[in-house]
């Protein structure tokens, strides 16, 4: 059996898998001449069980610093305390909106091919989070999204459902690794405190630091090491957008001289044609301050459950 990268050199050779080769050779020489990698998690990837190879990235050193949506940051935790409850829905293209209904009066929440369970998952971490949301009032403490749930993971009494070796933010906390987390309030976790302070469960959202804040920890994190600093985008949106203007952000209105980003790729399945940030190629971030004319970049145009595995097992 060829090993991951082996296999790789040998077989892909031409346009999207030739792209992937390319991107994984280029990518273990940035890591082994001191480079650091932020990697950006957008979509549902965490439910896509990407822990199994991001977690190994992350122990071996691989992975310095992770920028994801709300849903990646709480559904890697769904994942690993509910996971035997979860359902697997394989003809999910055929579902009727009855079916839909089915599964909502069951508390199933559907993501493509698998439901998330309500109760076994969602309300088991609001019990948890909530006692600590509690104690951060009463004693005037404010912390990001990820710090709770570091905290959970290594404070808490949590029962796992799954090997947490597969578990990519099981990883972070033992690495104490950076996460930023962009748009927090749009997530189940987010959603919830916010029902809590509307119920009076709660005084206020203080408790939770907010995007500003995460935006002055990220300048503070890219301006911490003098290293070459590479991005890895999974997807789009909010997560990839977040990340990489923090460059232009520090250059253009800090005043601040710092390096442009040193090495760039994107996993993507978005359209560059209809104005889509998510979509946007490498060379439009350079007029944005954001790549330089010789940055390494690359593009895979294909699903990221598939690419992003690959390249993960290749750094091995």
């Amino acid at each position: 059996m060829l090993a991951v990268r082996d296999f790789i050199e040998k077989n892909y050779r031409h346009f999207n898998a030739g792209a992937l080769a390319r991107c994984s050779d280029s990518l273990r020489s940035f890591l082994d001449n001191r480079g650091r990698l932020m990697v950006t998690i957008a979509g549902a990837m965490s439910t896509a069980e990407i822990g199994r190879t991001l977690a190994p990235a992350i122990r071996a050193q691989r992975v310095h610093a992770i920028c994801c949506t709300g849903a990646n940051l709480e559904e890697d935790l769904f994942s690993l305390i509910a996971r035997s409850h979860y359902e697997s829905i394989a003809d999910w293209r055929e579902l009727t909106a009855s079916d839909e209904v089915a599964l909502r009066e069951r508390g199933m929440n559907r993501v493509t091919d698998v439901a998330i369970p309500e109760e076994a998952a969602v309300r088991r971490i609001e019990g948890a989070l909530m006692s600590l949301w509690e104690d951060a009032e009463a004693a005037g403490d404010r912390r990001f999204p990820h710090e709770y749930l570091y905290d959970l993971l290594l404070h808490g009494e949590l029962e796992f459902d799954v090997d947490p070796n597969e578990s990519w933010l099981m990883a972070a906390a033992d690495a104490n690794l950076p996460i930023f987390t962009p748009g927090w309030e749009d997530s189940t976790l987010g959603n919830i405190l916010a029902a809590r302070v509307l119920d009076c469960s709660l005084k206020g959202v203080d408790i939770v630091k907010g995007g500003l804040e995460a935006m002055q920890a990220l300048a503070d994190w890219y301006r911490e090491d003098d290293s070459p600093t590479g991005l890895l985008q999974v997807g789009g949106g909010i997560a990839g957008d977040f990340a990489i203007s923090v460059v232009p952000m520090l250059r253009q209105d800090a005043g601040v001289d710092v390096p442009l980003w040193a090495w760039f790729a994107q996993i993507s399945e978005s359209r560059p044609s209809y104005g889509g940030y998510s979509g946007a190629p490498p060379n439009e971030k350079i007029s944005w301050g954001k790549l330089d004319a010789d940055t390494p970049r690359f593009v895979i145009e294909s699903d990221a459950t598939i690419v992003l595995p690959l390249l993960l097992a290749a750094l091995e």
